[in-house]
């Protein structure tokens, strides 16, 4: 695909609204901001199984693609990219489901601890370069059915 055809396919996503009645599901995570709106269709890691391998072995991920972790509560959380084969964007998101921080582009096999912060509930993998080139920064805000309802900043509808 071509340089413009993949920046006309990341203008459609950023720019498609999502609007209260947007069904979630458990495939899609939605993303809004200062900066517009972006849909990732997801894998979630819920379980503690899940969580450690993540996105290890992987060895390409498609675009607007990713991996949701999600915790059963707000906790401390620290990722390294461990048998990780490719750059990854880290957002790291409390209880509510706002970001707190972003750590771009980690290195692919590396070792050294990712502080995600304290009161960390919900962690979303994607491509590296990719948070910075939508926009995605601290305050931006998810939306996905594992996030509550009663405790998320943008619920998804019953």
């Amino acid at each position: 695909m071509g340089k413009w055809s993949v920046l006309s396919v990341l203008l459609a996503l950023v720019s498609s609204p999502v609007t209260a009645d947007t069904p979630c599901q458990e495939d899609v995570l939605y993303l809004r901001g200062d900066w517009g709106s972006a849909r990732f269709t997801v894998d979630v890691a819920d379980t503690p199984e899940l969580r450690s391998r993540g996105l290890m072995f992987v060895e390409k991920m498609p675009t607007m693609t990713g991996m949701l972790f999600a915790y059963e509560r707000a906790q401390t959380v620290s990722f390294w990219m461990k048998n990780t084969l490719i750059p990854l964007d880290m957002i790291f998101a409390d209880d509510a489901g706002v970001v707190q921080r972003v750590h771009e582009n980690a290195i692919p096999g590396d070792l050294t601890s990712i502080p995600g912060g304290t009161g960390i509930q919900f962690v979303l993998e994607i491509n590296g370069g990719m948070a910075d080139r939508l926009g995605i920064d601290a305050g931006t805000q998810m939306r996905h059915p594992a996030i509550p309802g009663e405790t998320a900043a943008w619920a998804c509808e019953p």
